[in-house]
């Protein structure tokens, strides 16, 4: 039934949004857009300007969210065949195509203008890379193709804080770069471990994910690889005095964590271990920004 036919019962404004709001995968869009204000602070000795942390944490927000809807809109056919997707809006043919690219677009538009003129044109043209990154290449060529896709793809996923550390400082930076890399690293774990419990939904997608072209035994060693070097690259902004022992020691912390978790992935898999090392992947990036931005005002305060 097409969304707005005769038969179909009335929608409510308040569903209407609810609709639409879900179209921008709010809970991951958040997660980015807290790594981009981490960006933010990183990036100066002080405090944010306002205009810049409001109008660039909206701003990468809101053309996130319209990426997301691009997305939904491409997979609408693959997520209607996924239980973990089937409740999306496009899945369920609750709005329509046109419906969701208006609205990709109107979000594009705003999110652009927000970072153009209240914040710079570089964090604008960088969002909007990202946008098409995420939206086309990793959604149209990447993830149909190849069982690399969430690696090489990672890349569009990885950017928040350096656009939070481009808003504030007009620049890139290797210490944005290294940030991204922290993210870059950290994606194929925190997916893979996804796609492990949700190989039967991949199997029926035809979405060539690691675990489907690959089996379980060979995903979860490349999870542990990953971890491993994922616990390298997280020393590094210690190495190159970005941050101070407290980051230091709540990346190891963190990290030994992790490890626990992808060894027991590899030594004995079930459902159960897959689903609790996605759990801690999530905790355990936002746990690591924080204590990145504490150890960094800690280092000022000291000083």
């Amino acid at each position: 039934m097409q969304p707005g036919s005769a038969s179909e019962p009335a929608v409510t404004m308040g569903t209407r949004v609810r609709q639409f709001a879900d179209l921008t995968k709010p809970r991951v869009t958040m997660l980015a857009v807290f790594c981009a204000v981490i960006g933010m602070f990183l990036a100066t000795p002080g405090m944010v300007h306002p205009v810049v942390l409001i109008a660039g944490t909206a701003g990468i927000w809101i053309l996130a969210g319209g990426a997301f809807a691009v997305n939904c809109l491409i997979e609408q056919r693959i997520d209607a065949q996924m239980a973990r997707t089937s409740g999306r809006p496009m899945a369920r043919g609750e709005l329509s195509s046109t419906q969701a690219l208006v609205f990709a677009l109107l979000l594009a538009l705003i999110g652009s203008a927000l970072l153009y003129f209240f914040v710079n044109p570089l964090t604008m043209w960088l969002t909007i890379a990202t946008f098409f990154g995420y939206a086309f290449i990793y959604t149209v060529l990447l993830k149909p193709t190849t069982p690399q896709n969430i690696v090489i793809g990672g890349l569009s996923g990885a950017m928040p804080p350096m656009l939070g550390w481009a808003a504030v400082t007009g620049e890139v930076s290797s210490e944005s770069a290294l940030l991204v890399l922290i993210i870059f690293v950290w994606t194929p774990p925190h997916f893979w471990a996804l796609a492990l419990y949700r190989v039967e939904d991949y199997k029926k997608s035809g979405l060539p994910m690691l675990p489907v072209t690959h089996g379980s035994e060979f995903t979860r060693l490349q999870i542990l690889l990953y971890t491993f070097l994922l616990i390298a690259v997280t020393i590094l902004p210690f190495v190159i005095k970005m941050s101070g022992w407290l980051y230091l020691v709540s990346a190891l912390v963190l990290g030994a964590g992790f490890i626990r978790h992808a060894w027991g992935l590899r030594r004995d898999y079930s459902d159960a271990r897959a689903r609790k090392t996605f759990a801690y992947s999530l905790w355990y990036l936002a746990a690591l920004f924080a204590a990145l931005l504490f150890d960094h005002y800690l280092v000022l305060f000291l000083s």
